[in-house]
């Protein structure tokens, strides 16, 4: 009982903080650009971390087995799994606007399973014998980090197709042969051209194209960290599976999914890797993945029927 009280109070905090950050993150974005801001968004983040770390810790105490055994707990999992993900990419690539969409990725997921979910389907239950396995923290949390990293890669690639399709004034960008670095100047003159040490190119918007740029380099790598991780988790599964029902695949509709979002980031990761595709062609397939992702972890556990269904709305 105390045990229950405790998680509600962590779910409940975790929230408002995640809530409170994503208002941070998006207020800085549109209206203001202050660092302290950023430093509070930090430190909400990395708190929203650590309570949902000890969230998911009492819970596997109070119910003593990984707590990854329904939707909710699952949810908070793929909530905690944002969370560490936005960690990284701000440490590593230090650009606090890739926080508008990882932020309110995180607190979506939470408030799914806290405010969208009934008391009775957040309650930990003992566990079915098929799910009495060491695969379910191999295949569960294989496939929760390989979901939350793939629909980071596939937002990425949904805002890359949004910036890309704003329209912004041409800027004349000079450049040396000996000096590489870009200039915006829009106060060149028509007669500096004909300068052999220097030549003019047009762009979309210097900026416009960093961004797309950044995007796109983020959302690849995102995309190839998470595609292995998919794969691990498919055949786990598929090794789970024949211990637990005699057979490697069954063409669960959980399972067919999950083959089905493996195709389309395979067929990104194809297009990229050896046609060369860039930016704008590859966005679209990873922009689809994204709805793709949401159906094989959401839309079959809560109306398709198999082994893999919630049977929440159906």
């Amino acid at each position: 009982m105390t045990f229950t009280i405790l998680e509600q109070i962590l779910a409940q905090i975790s929230f408002f903080i995640l809530f409170f950050v994503t208002f941070i993150y998006w207020g800085k974005f549109i209206y203001i650009n202050e660092k302290k801001l950023n430093i509070f968004g930090k430190i909400g983040m990395i708190t929203s971390f650590i309570i949902l770390t000890v969230f998911l810790l009492l819970r596997w105490i109070s119910s003593n087995h990984f707590p990854l055994s329904n939707l909710y707990e699952s949810s908070m999992f793929l909530s905690w799994s944002l969370t560490l993900i936005h960690s990284i990419l701000e440490f590593k690539s230090k650009n606090n606007w890739l926080s508008i969409i990882t932020a309110p990725s995180a607190m979506l997921a939470h408030g799914f399973a806290t405010l969208g979910l009934s008391k009775d389907m957040q309650q930990s239950i003992p566990l079915v014998p098929a799910l009495q396995s060491h695969w379910l923290m191999m295949h569960v949390t294989t496939m929760l980090l390989s979901y939350s990293t793939l629909l980071c890669g596939s937002l990425l690639a949904i805002t890359l197709q949004i910036v890309a399709a704003t329209k912004q004034k041409n800027f004349p960008i000079r450049y040396t042969k000996l000096f590489f670095a870009y200039s915006l100047d829009s106060k060149i003159k028509k007669s500096e051209i004909s300068n052999q040490s220097q030549k003019i190119l047009y762009f979309i918007n210097f900026r416009k194209w960093k961004i797309i740029d950044e995007l796109d380099n983020s959302s690849y790598r995102l995309i190839s960290f998470g595609f292995p991780l998919l794969t691990i988790g498919i055949l786990s599964g598929a090794v789970w599976a024949n211990e637990s029902w005699g057979s490697y695949w069954n063409w669960d509709p959980k399972e067919t999914w999950a083959l089905i979002t493996w195709l389309v980031f395979a067929a990104y990761l194809h297009t990229r890797m050896i046609k060369g595709w860039k930016t704008k062609q590859s966005a679209i397939i990873a922009s689809f993945g994204f709805f793709i992702i949401w159906i094989c972890y959401l839309g079959v556990n809560l109306v398709g029927k198999g082994l893999h269904s919630y049977g929440w709305l159906l």
